[in-house]
């Protein structure tokens, strides 16, 4: 059944459906199942498929070149020549150290030198599709960890076009004839000047069409506004750009970043997301598995040691070289580590470069056999170490350091306590100190503390939950502590500490949701404040009063309708575990709500309430103080 196309694709979505929930049960996140699921079917298991996997890999890489170009998409041009010192600085000295100290060992373990330097090539890559979707799913993208995996693998990227041309001089230096296909087929046989400049043509071709042709054909798609040409048309430049980065022997995925970053600022920029997205997912998942059925299992049950000794050393050496360059650019312990261990893996690229070494001549089939499970089995440990880096390194030895140093710092009591000082605790310490009113400050995140203290408030890097911090805090003689912080586990935890350890201290507490705020009343807190609420409560005030309503009857609907939406959360905190039972109440609510509401409409209020159409209060405000008006205004 699995020699087909419509069973093998069965067998791959029901491993990822399977698989995948599982892993992020246990939160290990969809990378590691996506590995896991392959592993499952592939031939060393289930044995579902078989040599197909290569196959299939070669098809699925295509997901890493759209990831590249939805990355582009995000990145302004100005703001990557902003980056240029960290993918220059940061990337050359991570690939350089990191060859060095690969290719010595490998020479140590019985290469020749021309071997040992391709092979340390080969290995000094890291995997973009795993590193970076891995932080996208954390949600460190844009820390310094993130930026700076970013800029290395981007530098990485760069980096393929000299390590292509040089191959074949290791090969011709040591003998080796030449490779069929160790040049693009356009390509073949052509003077190296041609070739350089030929890439030099499909660079220059890729910035020209981004600008003078992709942006002209998108808006004669969308004026047809069919929706199908228009998923074409996104799928049409990327496979395009990567087609021509190909024939030149370019990485494909670089183009792609290169053609995203020149339509980033155009007015089509996210529709091509919502276009690509979708195909961008599934191919990665595809990736992920086919890299996971690719580990050959029968080479490590034969040479356990070497193999393992190997993947071990490897990620050791790859983590300490990036250890040592980031703290040359001076990166926290705990964004240092993320980096370092989220980059020790060899790369999906090395799989391309071993088979084309060993077309070569330069590595016998048995090295690349060897070094080939290594990649593999490196990409699947990577998910894995970063989880117990998060779980058991970073609480112990990261965080857990500068809190306690940390908490000897706070030697002010404030009545107030700010647990998470993110948009919403920012805005609420900002409110208040405006007004005279001081908090004592706490944060866990060393990127937002350093911001802020940068800005002027007193911000204490400090884990909330833990009942040294908050007495070092003042919690004993504070009033309040609200909690502005947005991970529901970590404020179920804190609420539970407080409410036992200060039963004097008023609970206050952000809700993210519906269902957080429902978790928050069986927690037992009184007062919560859904973020959500006002602001949309004021668009739709703002809304009825562009539509022509009175802005005092708008303020007024916005008002009562808070009041009946507490109300009706109070009272559907109760059923929120049965489903059909939440639901129905919940009909019932909104029923009611809608129906109060236009009663209220009904009754005659202040005829005078057009006073609130005026302009704006801070306007009013200035006009009456004479601030604005000119040296003859009255």
């Amino acid at each position: 059944m699995t020699d087909t196309l419509l069973g093998q694709a069965v067998v791959y979505l029901a491993a990822a459906l399977i698989c995948v929930p599982i892993a992020k049960r246990l939160g290990m996140g969809t990378v590691l199942g996506y590995l896991l699921a392959g592993i499952l079917i592939g031939p060393f298991a289930l044995g579902f498929i078989g040599q197909e996997g290569g196959d299939i890999m070669h098809f699925a890489e295509f997901g890493v070149v759209m990831m590249l170009f939805l990355i582009g998409l995000e990145l302004e041009p100005a703001h990557f020549w902003r980056m240029r010192s960290s993918i220059l600085g940061l990337g050359s000295l991570q690939l350089a150290l990191t060859t060095l100290v690969l290719s010595g060992g490998l020479l140590l373990l019985g290469l020749g030198w021309r071997g040992a330097v391709a092979g340390g090539l080969a290995l000094t890559m890291s995997s973009t599709a795993i590193v970076l979707q891995s932080l996208k799913e954390k949600g460190l993208g844009s820390s310094q960890a993130g930026a700076s995996s970013f800029a290395v693998l981007l530098f990485q990227d760069l980096a393929v076009i000299p390590i292509l041309a040089l191959l074949p001089f290791l090969a011709l230096q040591a003998g080796a004839g030449t490779a069929p296909g160790e040049a693009p087929a356009l390509l073949a046989g052509l003077p190296v000047w041609v070739r350089a400049g030929s890439v030099l043509f499909a660079v220059v071709a890729v910035i020209v069409m981004g600008r003078y042709i992709v942006v002209p054909l998108l808006r004669i798609v969308t004026k047809a506004s069919v929706r199908e040409l228009s998923v074409a048309a996104a799928l049409l430049i990327v496979i395009a750009i990567a087609l021509l980065m190909q024939l030149v022997g370019l990485s494909p995925a670089l183009g792609a970043f290169l053609a995203g970053v020149l339509l980033a600022n155009s007015e089509f920029r996210h529709e091509l997301e919502s276009d690509i997205e979708p195909f961008k997912g599934l191919l990665l998942g595809l990736f992920f598995i086919a890299v996971g059925a690719s580990i050959n299992f029968k080479l490590l049950a034969e040479n356990p040691g070497t193999i393992l000794s190997l993947v071990l050393a490897i990620v050791a050496v790859k983590a300490a070289v990036l250890i040592v360059a980031g703290r040359l650019f001076q990166l926290s312990f705990d964004q240092n580590s993320i980096f370092a261990i989220g980059l020790s893996q060899v790369g999906e690229f090395a799989f391309v470069l071993f088979a084309f070494i060993h077309r070569l001549g330069i590595i016998g089939s048995d090295w690349t056999d060897t070094l080939m499970a290594v990649t593999a089995l490196s990409m699947t440990l990577t998910p894995l170490l970063l989880l117990l880096n998060e779980r058991l390194v970073l609480p112990r030895f990261g965080i857990r350091q500068e809190e306690e140093k940390a908490a000897d710092l706070i030697d002010t009591e404030h009545p107030i306590i700010i647990a998470g000082f993110s948009s919403f605790g920012a805005t609420l310490g900002r409110f208040l100190r405006a007004n005279g009113v001081e908090a004592t400050i706490l944060d866990n995140n060393s990127d937002r503390v350093d911001l802020l203290r940068k800005m002027g408030f007193k911000v204490f890097y400090g884990d909330a939950t833990r009942l040294d911090i908050l007495h070092s805090a003042g919690a004993d003689n504070a009033r309040i502590l609200f909690i502005a912080i947005d991970a529901p586990a970590t404020v179920a935890s804190l609420v539970a500490t407080a409410k036992k350890h200060f039963p004097g201290l008023k609970i206050m507490a952000r809700a993210g949701s519906n269902l957080d705020a429902h978790e928050l009343i069986d927690l037992g807190v009184d007062q919560i404040y859904r973020d959500f609420l006002d602001t949309s409560l004021r668009a739709g005030v703002d809304v009825l009063s562009s539509l022509g309503h009175r802005r005092y009857s708008a303020t007024r609907a916005g008002q009562h309708f808070m009041k009946y939406d507490e109300a009706a959360m109070q009272q559907l905190a109760p059923h929120r575990h049965d489903e059909s039972d939440y639901i129905s109440n919940a009909k019932e609510l909104i029923r009611l709500q809608e129906q109060l509401l236009a009663n209220d409409r009904a009754v005659i209020h202040n005829q005078h309430d057009h006073a609130w159409d005026t302009d704006s209060p801070v306007t009013a405000a200035t006009e009456n103080f004479g601030i604005g008006k000119g040296p003859g205004s009255t």
